[in-house]
């Protein structure tokens, strides 16, 4: 079995049909990219596997457990970790502490989760701002902070939603240094963006969604290059 995998996967709102029938699969080490147009149905993916939505058919698999029917805290602590499009940090706690109550996902020492939360907030390069207040950082650094909360759980496989939206250039840059970090360091990645240059730079293949459908999957250059995926973003003109 797959290190994580979803089969028909289904979700309706009323006679909406958000996701439709989705079935796809990633392995240990791999970073997924999954892209379609706005309203596609990206976040309803990453909401249906975290568990923020339940499923209204299908299935979900990761290490060779059926998750979908677990509580989000517990998805969590069976190491499915993730990052939300719009950052919400604790703003009145330090950064240091915003990572912390992540860590105390896996430790009630508070000890313990503060040297967790030093670790990770070096790992992401953001050691010399340990003590800010959450509420002061710029948008590039809140979505590190967000990226830092996510990996405090200790997560097997990592959803990042958006995590470039807004960044400068150069931050886009240094964002995608540290996912590939984060990939070797032994964590699965999924990652929804809309940013085509940041996509094609980091996946080793992609899903591509219309109207919570696939329309096409590959490695980069495959999808790139597939009729129905232009046509989805650009129209058929």
């Amino acid at each position: 079995m797959s290190f994580f995998q979803t089969k028909h996967l289904t979700k309706a709102f009323g006679g909406l049909i958000a996701v439709n029938d989705l079935s796809f699969e990633i392995e240990e080490g791999e970073i997924f990219g999954l892209i379609g147009p706005n309203g596609s149905g990206k976040t309803t993916v990453f909401n249906l596997i975290s568990a923020y939505y339940p499923i209204t058919s299908g299935a979900i698999h990761f290490r060779g457990r059926e998750i979908n029917g677990m509580p989000t805290w517990k998805i969590c602590k069976e190491g499915i970790g993730r990052t939300f499009q719009i950052v919400k940090p604790l703003r009145r706690m330090t950064v240091l502490e915003n990572v912390m109550t992540s860590a105390f996902c896996r430790t009630a020492n508070f000890g313990v989760a503060k040297d967790r939360a030093v670790e990770v907030l070096h790992f992401c390069e953001m050691e010399k701002k340990l003590d800010f207040s959450a509420r002061s950082l710029t948008i590039g650094d809140r979505k590190r902070l967000e990226i830092a909360r996510a990996l405090a759980t200790e997560p097997k496989l990592l959803l990042l939603d958006e995590t470039m939206a807004g960044l400068t250039p150069q931050e886009q840059a240094e964002g995608v240094l540290l996912i590939r970090k984060i990939r070797d360091s032994g964590i699965a990645i999924i990652i929804v963006e809309h940013i085509m240059q940041v996509i094609m730079n980091l996946c080793d293949r992609i899903l591509c969604i219309n109207y919570g459908q696939e329309i096409a999957r590959g490695t980069p250059p495959e999808v790139a290059n597939n009729q129905a995926v232009v046509e989805a973003y650009l129209g058929r003109d």
